[in-house]
């Protein structure tokens, strides 16, 4: 046993993530691990990082027009993993108190997921939360488009007049539009009616007064600049037979350049996170792990 110069490690991967994550350790650890041998410091420190990518802080935040219980059983599935989840709906990300509310709570968070909308949602939060209090988290998104209304700078979306034309629908009957809506997450497998009948039994009514702003979100959120250069890590997970989100957006991603992005295809409808819970799971927590 003799005292260890800690300094001989600084700049090592495992040593950042100490320095930066010190309300992880017990300081009667550090002060005892000053005096092990260097195998040992090691050794505690690795098993330091991967406690902790086994146990994050994740807040997860639903899609439009269903509610929070669609994201219940990934929420359960997480937790059974070892993290910790907190389980949101969509907010109105164009409204700066609200998402001033929503950043604040997200910076107790080390994680922040979304599906669709809440995709373009978690992505509005890291930005906020690195800008307000200069934390990066990471971000993961679920069949999610970062620019649901095609743009200029985004073609690899839904049309202008294809998106109206949803949008007029709604104001003229908001609950066929949503069941129509509920059947275009559901499409484009081969459990297509199975799937459907499972995310009917899901869905929570929902306000008006959310789903239009919902729609708003939709129409006007352009998160392309923030991804491109946002300098956290952040996961991408799309579905090869998305509906809603063309699977394309998978090279469009990948050609940002971000310096941490990783985009991954997995089989699935829009609904990849409900229907596919347990794939789901597995990717986020391998991420999670391979990043410490």
């Amino acid at each position: 046993m003799y005292f260890i110069d800690l300094s001989k490690f600084y700049g090592t991967k495992v040593l950042r993530f100490w320095c930066l994550n010190l309300n992880y350790l017990n300081l009667l650890f550090i002060q005892r691990a000053c005096f092990a041998t260097e195998s040992e410091v090691l050794y505690c420190l690795k098993f330091t990082v991967l406690e902790s990518a086994l146990n994050q802080r994740i807040l997860l935040i639903t899609g439009w027009g269903g509610g929070t219980k669609l994201l219940q059983p990934l929420s359960h599935a997480l937790q059974h993993k070892g993290h910790s989840v907190e389980l949101i709906n969509i907010f109105n990300g164009l409204d700066t108190q609200a998402l001033q509310q929503h950043a604040e709570q997200a910076k107790d968070f080390d994680v922040i997921i979304g599906w669709s909308l809440g995709g373009q949602l978690a992505t509005l939060l890291v930005e906020a939360v690195e800008q307000q209090y200069q934390q990066q988290k990471v971000l993961i998104t679920l069949a999610s488009n970062p620019c649901f209304v095609a743009h200029e700078n985004w073609p690899t979306a839904m049309s202008p007049a294809t998106f109206q034309n949803f949008k007029q629908s709604f104001e003229e009957d908001a609950i066929a539009t949503l069941k129509k809506f509920g059947f275009m997450v559901c499409q484009g497998t081969a459990t297509t009616k199975q799937d459907f009948l499972q995310l009917q039994s899901l869905l929570q009514p929902q306000s008006l007064d959310l789903l239009k702003q919902g729609l708003n979100c939709l129409e006007h959120l352009n998160t392309v600049e923030i991804l491109q250069n946002y300098t956290g890590h952040q996961l991408h997970l799309l579905a090869k037979q998305d509906f809603l989100v063309s699977y394309k957006v998978l090279d469009n991603l990948k050609a940002l350049g971000a310096t941490f992005l990783d985009a991954m295809l997995l089989s699935g409808s829009h609904g990849l996170p409900v229907f596919h819970v347990d794939e789901v799971t597995d990717k986020i927590c391998q991420y999670l792990q391979k990043m410490d």
